[in-house]
């Protein structure tokens, strides 16, 4: 049965159902049982944006707290992955990787390898990533491409509802650590999601809008853009295809290839800085393996290289918009005069 769920709450069935199907699976966080202002009561914040409420009542010998110490959740779940357990790992704010970037880079996404194939680690990151909540720098990256340079990680940037429970649920069954990241901004957004548990195949980008013009690639939150700055160049007779990748590593590049040889032009709509990033691997895809196909330059929307800044104003400007995606499709297909043809 079908009916319609929030973001988060997707994530929590996910959750809830892969905890009921397999009791190795465990969730550990900084304030999701107990948490800042609960006076000791248990369950009554459910981490920084209330995604594993619930969890604790449903799971109390499953859920955990921990210190606010991202270096030791790290390590102790990475622990507990190679010795049998499948971790659900509540990072508060992605940015707060840096903290243990040791037990992501150098223990979870090397032991598989190093050791011959002998040792598993099943161990799902989840964190918020993004602008839009007015909290400056520190909390405000998405720096899922770090994550897509190291072999090992698996990463994973869902862009519905749909996407997230379906995607959640591979994640938590895989025998790779995953990092999953979720758009701050995306939690309250609805959309129609199955009952009943299912699993999204990593690897298998979607097609969210057909089009013969121009591929726009957008990762997470931007395909919600890129649709709106389809719907607005479709009445100026501007055909966009919108092509969201699910996964950015492993990457799905036989749909991208497909994509641009039957639109011959590619935007790139990424919440990141530019430099070594996700939209500029497409961009170098694209030259190295497209290059007969394009009819014009690859175009790239991204923030600046820069720090994200806390004016509401600036912040604003700062982020990849509707508009801006719309005016890079319009350069590429040579609307704007001067521009590419």
């Amino acid at each position: 049965m079908t009916r319609i769920l929030n973001f988060a709450d997707a994530l929590k069935e996910a959750m809830i159902q892969e905890l009921q199907r397999d009791p190795t699976v465990v969730v550990y966080g900084e304030d999701i049982v107990g948490g800042t202002g609960g006076k000791g009561q248990k369950d009554v914040r459910g981490g920084t944006f209330g995604v594993t409420k619930g969890l604790f009542t449903l799971f109390p010998d499953r859920v955990f707290d921990t210190p606010i110490t991202e270096s030791a959740m790290f390590g102790a779940t990475v622990g507990a992955a190679v010795t049998g357990l499948r971790p659900i790992c509540e990072i508060m704010f992605i940015d707060f990787y840096g903290c243990g970037f040791d037990a992501i880079m150098n223990q979870a996404a090397k032991f598989r390898y190093m050791f011959g194939g002998t040792v598993k680690v099943p161990l799902v990151f989840r964190g918020p990533y993004g602008t839009g909540r007015r909290l400056a720098g520190q909390h405000s990256q998405s720096p899922y491409s770090i994550f897509a340079h190291l072999p090992g990680l698996k990463v994973v940037v869902p862009s519905t509802p749909y996407e997230a429970k379906g995607l959640l649920t591979t994640a938590i069954r895989d025998d790779d650590p995953v990092m999953f990241l979720e758009h701050k901004m995306m939690f309250t957004d609805k959309g129609e999601v199955p009952e009943e548990p299912y699993a999204i195949p990593f690897k298998q980008a979607r097609i969210a809008r057909e089009g013969k013009d121009v591929t726009i690639v957008a990762i997470g939150r931007q395909v919600q853009y890129a649709e709106k700055a389809a719907e607005t160049l479709a009445e100026e007779g501007i055909d966009c295809e919108i092509l969201d990748p699910r996964t950015l590593s492993p990457l799905d590049e036989e749909s991208f290839f497909a994509s641009v040889a039957k639109t011959g032009r590619l935007v790139v709509a990424d919440e990141d800085t530019p430099r070594c990033g996700m939209a500029s691997e497409f961009a170098g895809l694209a030259a190295r393996f497209c290059l007969s196909d394009l009819k014009a330059p690859v175009e790239i929307v991204t923030e600046p290289h820069s720090t994200c800044p806390f004016s509401y104003v600036l912040e604003d400007a700062f982020t990849p918009s509707p508009e801006m995606i719309a005016d890079a499709v319009r350069r590429a297909v040579g609307t704007r005069r001067g521009e590419s043809a």
